[in-house]
């Protein structure tokens, strides 16, 4: 029998949990353990942060449904990692013993990189469902008495997604509420340019997404680096492509919700050997990390170079579909290794992903992720909106389920190929 462990329960995590347990044998057990009792729909929080979902809409209890599955869940924070025992060190002084570890924990938001950021500073963030809920709070004081807004990613953000998409949901918003004629809004980002997306761009990713955002009269500053933050008002120097600091700014705000720096969290990132500078994982392309070969990852947490070097740090996001072929990969290969066997899957490192715009949408594929590409798709309309939201309730009601199946695999690229298809 052997003991398998997943730290993490978030998108990446609870399906790894589910696809975990349908392929192994019942003679292996499964535990999970995650700081928080609740799964989060983290692509819902933009819609959080302005009202148009609760927490209710996108959150779930883990316990329930993982205990359905015959798979143990342990609510608490791990405070370190014995990877040459084999053995995690819960808040609590408990550890847990693992024969295989799944490494999904997701990043640190490192809001201390920028001084006066995140929501115990001055900016606030839509990355948990806790932020979300503090600037749905903030927005509904602001609405009272509007002014200017500040939108963006800090210097080494490595998801711009949900930034361009609280951009685009805010100024919806605000025209449905007829005051958008009071906010002058400003998009502020460590990408080189508009719609690069740390990805080097993907098809006319720029091109139209400066169009948006000049349709909406929302300004912008690429290649910006945020220096500090004071209370309504953001300290932006802005470089060249040569990396020389050609502008200052200090732009003045009365609501801001900045992206902060990702970094590995702390039980992980102390381990010798595991991570990276940052504390992101290091795995080779079986998943596995070369100095511990039974600890695997997934997802946000591991470490993937970035497309190409940027004047402004910039790193490369992982998205769902990304995330889920990492997990189907691990899987296959520690239920190789039981049956011993070499591993010999790997995952499929493209990125597809569709992004809310409020009132529209945009989706994009790029295959593979680092160019050149095979695929290299970039589309904008109703659709995406729409689908979206139809999947926010799928992925929900799937994880309810306990289903193994590749969700983002059959969901979202059936919707692409019926779109590309027109």
């Amino acid at each position: 029998m052997a003991d398998i462990v997943i730290l993490g329960a978030g998108i990446g995590g609870m399906p790894a949990a589910y696809e975990m347990r349908d392929t192994l044998g019942k003679e292996h057990s499964v535990t999970v353990i995650n700081a928080s009792d609740t799964f989060e729909f983290v692509p819902s929080n933009p819609w959080i942060g302005v009202g148009w979902r609760t927490p209710k809409d996108t959150t779930f209890p883990i316990e329930p449904y993982l205990s359905k599955k015959g798979i143990k869940f342990i609510h608490g924070v791990a405070t370190g990692i014995d990877a040459k025992e084999s053995r995690i060190t819960l808040e609590s002084g408990d550890t847990v013993d693992y024969d295989y570890l799944v490494i999904t924990t997701g990043p640190k938001l490192f809001f201390e990189e920028v001084e006066g950021s995140g929501p115990d500073g001055h900016t606030l963030s839509v990355c948990t469902v806790g932020h979300a809920g503090k600037a749905w709070d903030a927005y509904q004081k602001f609405v009272e008495n509007p002014g200017p807004i500040v939108v963006g990613a800090m210097p080494f953000a490595s998801c711009f997604g949900p930034a361009y998409e609280y951009a685009f949901i805010l100024d919806t918003d605000l025209r449905k509420r007829k005051i958008r004629d009071k906010v002058p809004m400003t998009y502020i980002t460590s990408e080189p340019y508009i719609g690069h997306l740390g990805l080097g761009g993907v098809g006319d990713s720029k091109g139209m997404l400066e169009s948006e955002l000049r349709s909406r009269h929302i300004k912008w500053i690429t290649n910006a680096k945020v220096t500090k933050v004071e209370a309504g008002k953001i300290f932006v120097d802005e470089f060249n492509d040569a990396g020389e600091v050609v502008k200052q700014h200090e732009v003045e705000f009365d609501y801001s919700m900045m992206l902060p720096a990702f970094k590995g969290v702390d039980a992980v990132a102390n381990v010798e050997g595991l991570c990276n500078p940052r504390g992101f994982v290091i795995i080779d392309d079986k998943q596995r990390n070369p100095t511990y070969p039974n600890i695997y990852s997934a997802g946000v947490c591991v470490a993937i170079p970035p497309v190409e070097a940027t004047p402004v740090p910039t790193g490369a996001p992982k998205t769902g579909y990304m995330i889920e072929t990492m997990i189907t990969a691990l899987v296959e290969n520690i239920n190789e290794e039981l049956a011993g066997k070499e591993p010999s899957h790997t995952a499929t490192w493209n990125a597809i992903c569709l992004a809310d715009m409020g009132d529209t949408g945009a989706a994009f594929v790029a295959c593979p992720q680092i160019p050149p590409r095979n695929v290299n798709w970039f589309k904008k309309g109703k659709w995406v909106h729409l689908a979206k939201i139809a999947f926010e309730k799928y992925f929900i009601r799937k994880m309810k389920k306990g289903s193994s199946e590749p969700i983002y695999e059959k969901y979202v690229l059936k919707a692409l190929r019926i779109e590309r298809l027109k």
